[in-house]
């Protein structure tokens, strides 16, 4: 019977867990720019 391959099954679990963290910060990004112009527009521009 074969080996398992723990390295390479804990890599890939990293690499899925490093994937799906990139998504939320890409959709957290794009939540933030498309709110950012709406509140310039009306004048509550966040103070940065």
């Amino acid at each position: 019977m074969a080996k398992p391959n723990y390295s390479f099954e804990k890599r890939q679990r990293e690499l899925a867990k490093k994937k799906k963290k990139d998504e939320k910060d890409a959709r957290k990004r794009a939540a933030r720019e498309t709110a950012a112009p709406a509140a310039e527009r009306n004048g509550d521009a966040p103070a940065t």
